[in-house]
């Protein structure tokens, strides 16, 4: 159950919002940490579909009255980056900044806004060096031939407690749960050597570059401290990256949990295969949006529970758009019944967003009302006008 502020106000209580089955009590401001992309390749529906669900929970907490700050981050030092730019024989950093303007260009398209901060992992090195050090500090991270390794062994065991499962993870995810110099395989690399053609940072361990887990919680810490309210990014990133995030910023603090919430988004998937490069199965969000509107898109995204893994259809656009054509219908018509009932059908229509982004019980209000204030707020509410 969700209680925002137009419905509880009377009562003295504060902005209250479920998500993923935890009570969000919010106050003033609601901190939002979105991990983002890596600027290597073209943006995907895939993609898509984080960001577009990242930017309808911020609609809907602004909507309650939160002051809502989204940190979105850039990962623009990474192994999979490097690579693609030595494939394209370009300077890793030149190759970045190109294809993180195609991704603002389609979010754009999209109608997601722009995030208050918009960290690039290049400029925080320094952060990450700094996070290195206390973890040492602490016993809690150890060094071994220039590289910096956290202790991450009940990390693992926290989030997936299926150790043959944990283990292909991190290995699909570049943690190379095999590397000898460590002393178990779910130690992560806080800070790495470089090798001779890879780009390089002075540090107290040698010449080398952050780890990715490093580079987010680096950057979370500096944008809100110790803690952020919602952890978001894509279902497929759960494990190893958010859990290492977070285990990383708590065990530098000691303040836990470092979210109090998080949304991940489900994983986006052709004919049972997650969508990825390597899948050669890519919907692009620029093919799309030369014979859909961006609303379409969106709706096709948001018409289902955020957190389940889906597979997309050509055919489901088709549907999406005409259930945008009933939507807009709706919203040109009157409210009906006695008066003020426009303003009980608006208050349903946002108790449905308000548990748990639950989009399909939104729509199914506006479109049983037949129209009127409620659809109109709803499809402000979901960026789609």
């Amino acid at each position: 159950m969700i209680q925002m502020a137009d419905q509880t106000m009377s009562a003295g209580l504060p902005a209250v919002m479920t998500l993923g089955g935890t009570a969000l009590p919010l106050v003033g401001r609601a901190r939002v940490y979105a991990c983002g992309i890596t600027p290597y390749d073209v943006t995907h529906l895939g993609h898509a579909a984080t960001f577009v669900w990242v930017d309808t929970l911020a609609r809907v907490l602004h909507a309650g009255g939160a002051e809502v700050i989204v940190c979105r981050n850039v990962t623009d030092v990474d192994d999979v980056l490097l690579a693609a730019a030595s494939r394209a024989g370009a300077p890793y950093d030149r190759f970045a900044a190109i294809q993180q303007f195609y991704f603002d260009r389609d979010m754009a398209a999209l109608g997601v806004a722009q995030p208050v901060i918009q960290p690039r992992a290049h400029a925080y090195v320094g952060q990450v060096i700094e996070l290195a050090a206390g973890l040492l500090a602490q016993g809690a991270a150890y060094e071994r031939d220039g590289h910096v390794y956290f202790r991450g062994a009940s990390t693992a065991g926290r989030a997936v407690p299926d150790s043959s499962v944990a283990l292909r993870l991190a290995a699909e995810y570049g943690d190379n749960p095999a590397d000898r110099r460590k002393d178990d395989p779910f130690d992560v690399a806080v800070w790495q050597a470089s090798r001779d053609e890879e780009p390089a940072w002075a540090s107290p361990w040698g010449p080398g570059r952050p780890g990715w887990h490093a580079e987010c919680a680096a950057m979370a810490l500096h944008a809100f401290g110790p803690a952020v309210d919602v952890q978001a990014g894509g279902g497929d990133l759960r494990f190893p990256h958010h859990a290492y995030q977070a285990a990383l910023a708590e065990a530098l603090t000691g303040v836990v949990p470092f979210a109090r919430a998080r949304l991940n988004a489900g994983t986006v998937r052709v004919a049972g295969a997650k969508m990825a490069k390597s899948a050669g199965n890519l919907v692009l969000v620029t093919d799309l949006l030369r014979d859909y509107p961006a609303a379409a898109i969106r709706l096709l995204i948001l018409d289902r529970r955020w957190d389940r893994d889906w597979d997309y259809e050509p055919g489901a656009l088709e549907a999406a758009a005409a259930t945008l054509e009933r939507l807009q219908a709706a919203a040109g018509r009157p409210d009906r019944g006695a008066a003020g009932h426009g303003g009980t059908a608006v208050a349903a229509m946002r108790a449905g967003l308000e548990n748990d982004l639950d989009v399909p019980a939104a729509l199914r209000v506006a479109e049983e009302e037949q129209g009127g204030q409620a659809a109109r707020r709803l499809g402000s509410l979901l960026g789609l006008w």
